[in-house]
């Protein structure tokens, strides 16, 4: 399908404000330009709370939502970590997202500031992602969430860790984790060949470059990228991980690594769906302005709420 005219009009705007790809900027300034384009506040909340857990390399800053419309002592509680190529992203540049996953989803959401690139190289980000999950698992209850619906979530970079985690889990035993829902994540950083790659490979605000600026800073050396904690389509084994969710755009660059990582779920009896949304770029679940990032929130919410079991929010 033709890209979509919100998205078309959306990126006429960056081109007229000389938007020049994250791989043309130093670190600092590409950081600078995302806390620029963070929007305001996001729709009401039942409650929000900053705080820190702790962490391998120090206190990570976290930030809890509630929903408006609790779903009491059975609310599932979503771990969620924000994309940014690892590198540069906040929770406050999730602000959105978060608040509207959270009223959709009735869930307990815990966003996590995780250390970034190139300060904290690999796997300093997924070291954070862990402890904050297990912290996540340890306190569910007294969060009023219930520690057996733990979800896993995350865009982008934020979705790669998200499925590590997964990974991790249940290679560790635990905690048990109920789902991961992965917004257009990376998931195998060691191949260049894939055909999205060419087709979108310029053009539609996240680049092919861009991603080897930030895998860049993210990686210690490119022979990270063979880490299954880096691209966990490189983990030995699939099976027994938790159902997944994975939301793709058509014009992305990473369409066809969340796809391909859905075949591999699947070959591995793990319940995965896919689904691509046409006309879309990557980061389009954060564009609040247009149609489709509102449907795909209110799918994923939807498979949430099923897979886990829930009753549909409020109308």
């Amino acid at each position: 399908m033709p890209l979509d005219p919100q998205v078309e009009e959306l990126l006429g705007q960056f081109r007229s404000l000389g938007f020049p790809g994250f791989a043309s900027m130093q670190v600092e300034d590409a950081r600078a330009l995302f806390a620029a384009m963070e929007r305001p506040a996001g729709e009401p909340v039942g409650g929000v709370e900053d705080r820190t857990v702790p962490g391998p390399g120090g206190e990570i800053p976290v930030r809890l939502y509630r929903p408006l419309e609790p779903a009491g002592a059975g609310a599932p509680i979503v771990v969620f970590f924000h994309g940014g190529g690892w590198t540069v992203g906040s929770i406050d540049g999730h602000d959105l997202l978060c608040r509207a996953l959270t009223n959709r989803a009735r869930c307990v959401l815990v966003s996590v500031d995780y250390r970034l690139g190139p300060e904290h190289r690999f796997p300093a980000a997924v070291d954070d992602a862990w402890a904050a999950t297990v912290w996540a698992a340890e306190h569910a209850a007294e969060l009023g969430a219930d520690p057996g619906r733990l979800v896993v979530a995350g865009d982008s970079a934020g979705g790669t860790l998200a499925a590590v985690v997964a990974i991790q889990a249940r290679d560790a035993g635990g905690p048990p984790i109920a789902y991961q829902y992965l917004i257009y994540p990376a998931t195998d950083l060691r191949r260049r060949d894939w055909p999205s790659y060419a087709e979108n490979g310029t053009g539609y605000f996240l680049e092919v470059r861009d991603m080897e600026w930030f895998a860049g800073h993210y990686l210690r050396t490119p022979a990270d990228a063979d880490d299954w904690r880096a691209s966990p389509a490189a983990a030995r084994d699939h099976t027994g991980l938790p159902p997944a969710l994975i939301q793709t755009a058509e014009y992305d660059p990473l369409r066809d690594q969340g796809e391909a990582y859905r075949d591999l779920l699947s070959a591995a009896g793990v319940p995965a769906k896919a689904v691509r949304y046409p006309g879309m770029i990557h980061g389009f679940l954060s564009l609040d302005v247009l149609d489709a990032s509102k449907t795909a929130l209110e799918d994923a919410a939807a498979e949430v709420r099923s897979t886990l079991g829930l009753e549909a929010a409020p109308a």
